[in-house]
């Protein structure tokens, strides 16, 4: 029975991270992205922070907290608020999970770029990767026009995880999660609250999809993904977790087409697993030659 939950641990994570796409498909009619945001960030801030006192995180120093507040305000303020501005402005979850998963390839192709390790491999993972996103968006336009202002946000939230992404790996790389993870929430409930006064009406619809999308987000996919993470680490499957990771558009994009009837086309379904396939070749390579 231990093996069956441990191995159980790496699928469920990702099952959980996927319905995030999901959740902000099933909110958006009636709350403003920002509005929704600042309600989740308040609640997981208030849930961690009441579990902190079991936990007793180790709390980081200046400057090393402040590091943290940077790589919060992008992973989390920036890459949500993005990828929830998208879906308000009509982009599907299947499609928004899609272009945000090609984070891995920027990631560790930006990487190998700054050490001038750019091989040919890597060079067609990134083409693939992008060619698979391409066909994906092409057969969405037979079904729905987007405005440019969607695909403009959802890359602003592509570049926010990315980037994210490398300052904590290059400033604050090391620091207790459960510590980090308030410092950035509260960073998030700040920013989040700047941005819904100055740009919504902080307005919500107190219906029984937004009470569920609310409750499932500062729960199971805030506070229990994290949870997960915790025990991946501790029993040394990080890597594993990173791998399964890549399985997120394909598991959004099926969780769609259920329940929300998101078209799911031959093409489209070649274009995700070009993607994933483009991914998987960038980040082999990235491990194999860089130091």
């Amino acid at each position: 029975m231990r093996f069956s939950l441990e191995a159980a641990m790496g699928p469920i994570f990702v099952l959980i991270w996927s319905t995030g796409f999901i959740i902000a498909r099933l909110s958006m009619p009636y709350v403003e992205p920002a509005t929704f945001l600042l309600w989740r960030f308040m609640g997981v801030l208030l849930a961690m922070g009441i579990l902190s006192l079991i936990w007793r995180p180790v709390w980081p120093k200046w400057p090393l907290a402040g590091h943290i507040g940077v790589a919060g305000a992008l992973l989390q303020f920036g890459y949500l608020l993005g990828v929830w501005c998208a879906v308000r402005f009509g982009m599907s979850a299947g499609l928004a999970a899609l272009i945000v998963g090609l984070q891995p390839i920027l990631t560790a192709w930006w990487s190998a770029w700054v050490a001038e390790h750019v091989t040919q491999r890597q060079w067609l993972g990134l083409a693939l990767g992008f060619i698979g996103v391409a066909f994906v968006v092409f057969e969405k336009t037979h079904f729905v026009q987007l405005p440019l202002a969607s695909y403009l946000l959802i890359i602003g939230a592509l570049l926010s995880i990315t980037l994210g992404t490398l300052y904590q790996k290059k400033f604050c790389a090391n620091f207790d999660l459960r510590a980090g993870s308030l410092i950035q929430f509260a960073v998030a409930v700040v920013l989040t609250a700047i941005t819904v006064a100055l740009f919504e009406t902080g307005k919500m619809v107190w219906n029984w999809p937004v009470v569920i999308a609310l409750g499932w987000s500062i729960g199971p996919l805030s506070i229990g993904s994290v949870s997960l993470l915790f025990l991946l680490i501790r029993k040394g499957t990080a890597t594993r977790v990173t791998s399964l990771l890549y399985l997120t558009p394909p598991t959004t994009a099926v969780m769609a087409w259920i329940g929300f009837h998101e078209p799911l086309t031959a093409l489209m379904i070649f274009g995700i697993l070009l993607t994933m396939v483009g991914v998987l070749i960038v980040n082999h390579k990235a491990q194999v030659s860089l130091p």
